[in-house]
């Protein structure tokens, strides 16, 4: 079986390639042809039975993914179940499954079965779960514990997975010589540099990369190149150990193209407003056009509480200048394990910041459901302006609970409502100008 890059090279167009032509608005050459240039990307694994496709990439809509799984503080995996229809009927895109919990297998393969939106994994996690439990510490894994995972979770139908590939030696060499405020954040990078400091090897995922892609290429999974080094705070944006995991991920992106994987390249998470343009622009020049899936970026490191709004603030720049695909923040983000109510929050906020730049970017569709909400506000057709919202719940809540149900206009300017006040005076325009 072909992937969908060894198709799209061949010239062919995919069932899942027609879907998301369908989706955005273009015709399938257009997707056939950004897939064999890499600069789209549809994660579609196999064995995910009921998934509906969707693209990632240039000249596309911006899509949002939601983070759910289990934690060692809450293990259940049922409500991680409830966060995935949460999420996806707030309009995320695509779930990832971080779970480190009890039960990873049951609850990762119950959100496949469940999810209609891709879904992507990152194997280190589980990885490591395992070999704390097999061998007392993560510093004892080898090579075949992760590599298990890896082709699990693939045969499992995980549509795409995020491998800290791009995380070598070099990398934390430059770390421990220019200093960092907040060394590594990324939990699987964390997993990985430990390992590394402590067996003085390099990253098994850089060392056997080729193995990696053969699973890859095997279900079709796209791999998404994690960003181990990505910066924790303000402070460590856009230095040497950030720039060097770039540059590798430069380097294995045509090597998983030319096995026929499909690629994502993950990107830095909190990043001064001034530098997230320079950013994007340095990840789609370094990894020649593969699309960008960035966490955030978070423009303020003092916000806790508030992180889906600091991210959205960045995720439009991003967007707009470069980025494909953006990871929400919640609320949460930085003070505990989301619950329904963050998640919802999350993926709306990381909505409202791809729409912004979809609209910024001029796409088509965007800038016809701006245009159709300024329609219905102006003739006063609250069901058509509640019904093009972006978040229908939380607008109808707030209307009802603010206005009566008879009134015309809404309770923050009453009887003197500027939409009204002004298509009675252009009424009168129009009279005169027809007699």
């Amino acid at each position: 079986m072909l992937t969908q890059r060894q198709a799209a090279l061949q010239g062919k167009i995919t069932d899942q390639m027609a879907e998301v032509a369908r989706q955005e608005g273009v015709t399938p050459e257009f997707i056939r042809d950004g897939v064999a240039k890499g600069t789209i990307c549809i994660p579609a694994n196999i064995n995910h039975k009921n998934l509906v496709p969707r693209g990632v990439g240039e000249g596309l809509s911006t899509k949002v993914n939601a983070n759910i799984g289990t934690s060692s503080a809450f293990p259940d995996p049922a409500p991680e179940l409830d966060k995935l229809k949460a999420a996806i009927d707030a309009g995320a895109d695509a779930v990832m499954d971080l779970s480190t919990g009890n039960n990873i297998d049951a609850s990762r393969k119950a959100i496949i079965e469940h999810s209609t939106v891709m879904v992507g994994t990152v194997p280190i996690y589980q990885a490591t779960v395992q070999a704390i439990k097999a061998h007392g510490k993560v510093t004892e894994m080898d090579k075949n514990d992760i590599f298990t995972v890896v082709e699990q979770q693939a045969k499992d139908g995980a549509d795409f997975m995020t491998m800290h590939c791009g995380l070598t030696r070099q990398c934390l060499h430059n770390l421990i010589s220019e200093g960092r405020e907040m060394d590594i954040v990324s939990r699987g990078g964390s997993f990985l540099s430990g390992w590394m400091l402590h067996n003085g090897k390099e990253n098994p995922f850089y060392e056997f990369y080729d193995e990696i892609l053969d699973i890859c290429a095997k279900y079709d999974v796209t791999i998404s190149l994690g960003d181990g080094c990505r910066p924790g705070c303000l402070a460590d944006a856009t230095d040497r150990t950030q720039i060097q995991e770039l540059l590798n991920l430069g380097e294995l992106t045509q090597r998983a193209w030319a096995k026929g994987v499909q690629v994502m390249v993950e990107g830095p998470g909190h990043v001064p407003y001034n530098q997230i343009a320079t950013n994007m622009q340095l990840q789609k020049r370094i990894c020649h056009g593969a699309p960008f899936y960035v966490l955030g970026p978070l423009v303020t490191d003092i916000a806790p509480g508030y992180d889906h709004i600091t991210s959205a603030i960045g995720g439009t720049l991003a967007a707009f200048t470069g980025a494909n695909f953006l990871c929400y923040v919640t609320p949460a983000e930085h003070l505990g394990l989301p619950d329904i109510n963050d998640v919802r929050e999350g993926v709306v906020a990381a909505r409202i910041a791809g729409h912004a730049a979809d609209v910024a970017k001029g796409l088509p569709s965007a800038v016809a459901q701006d245009l159709a909400m300024a329609k219905a506000r102006k003739v006063l057709d609250w069901d058509k302006q509640l019904s093009l919202a972006i978040d229908p719940e939380k607008a109808k809540a707030i209307r009802a609970a603010k206005n009566k149900s008879s009134e015309e206009y809404c309770s923050m300017c009453g009887d003197y409502c500027a939409v009204k006040i002004m298509n009675e005076y252009m009424d009168e325009v129009k009279a005169k100008k027809n007699k």
